[in-house]
């Protein structure tokens, strides 16, 4: 790259040398302005660093602390929100550079977390719970009661369904309040669970089932196979499922 101080301004009209000289001393001073507050460094930028719009020192810092045994992990559109099974608490991450935003107790061996669009909810194995945090600064704002260690949580819009590995079972809570709005049999041993925009699924690890509910109602539109399935999730026209057993995914 020429250096901007070479260029010649010569040969070019009035005008467009005045303004040729206005970029040029734009140009030199961003060159010697100090980095933007906040960001690392106060030296010179070089041209090249300008070109590539690369005016910090990369971060390249790609995993940063939590707590103890990271089980569970949700986006609330902001921040990443990371459960610690053995440190029963929740840490809230900001999601563009990991900065620690707070970390706030919750029940005994928390796994896995969704968000509601304003609310965390967390499932708390150890004490047959699920807690909901206020998103925006981790307040508590209730912890309420679900089955036989709670595993899988999810939202559907309205309701907070909650799988039950110990019970066999799946409670729907509502969101705005925790009230159980009713608790539905399923398979055996049940982990992960998903919304479709109409039904519930939930993979049933120890009887190698998914069951789908209707989110309605909870009842029971069809039970599938599987092959210890544990996670699920939806694609906006199917229902992807972790087999453990089969070192495979289902498409259903």
């Amino acid at each position: 790259m020429k250096n901007p101080a070479s260029i010649s301004l010569a040969r070019s009209r009035p005008v467009a040398s005045v303004t040729l000289a206005m970029l040029l001393f734009g140009f030199l001073g961003m060159v010697r302005d100090p980095a933007p507050s906040g960001l690392p460094g106060s030296q010179a930028r070089n041209p090249q660093q300008i070109a590539i719009l690369h005016w910090y020192a990369a971060n390249q810092t790609t995993a940063f602390a939590v707590g103890s045994r990271p089980q569970g992990v949700a986006f609330d559109g902001a921040n990443i929100w990371v459960t610690s099974f053995l440190s029963n608490t929740v840490t809230k991450l900001r999601a563009s550079d990991g900065f620690n935003l707070g970390t706030f107790a919750v029940g005994s061996f928390s796994g896995s977390v969704a968000f509601d669009g304003a609310n965390i909810w967390v499932a708390n194995a150890g004490s047959d719970n699920v807690t909901k945090l206020r998103a925006s600064d981790g307040f508590n704002l209730g912890t309420f009661a679900a089955g036989t260690i709670p595993e899988g949580v999810a939202f559907d819009g309205a309701n907070i369904w909650v799988a039950n590995e110990g019970s066999e079972s799946v409670s729907k809570l509502r969101a705005s309040d925790g009230v159980t709005l009713g608790t539905f049999a399923v398979g055996t041993g049940p982990e992960g669970v998903a919304f479709d925009g109409a039904n519930i699924w939930v993979a049933n690890e120890d009887s190698s089932t998914v069951t789908k509910l209707r989110a309605s109602d909870g009842s029971t539109l069809g039970t599938f196979v599987g092959s210890i399935p544990y996670g699920v999730a939806f694609d906006g026209a199917n229902i992807w499922v972790t087999n453990v057993n089969s070192a495979k995914v289902s498409k259903l």
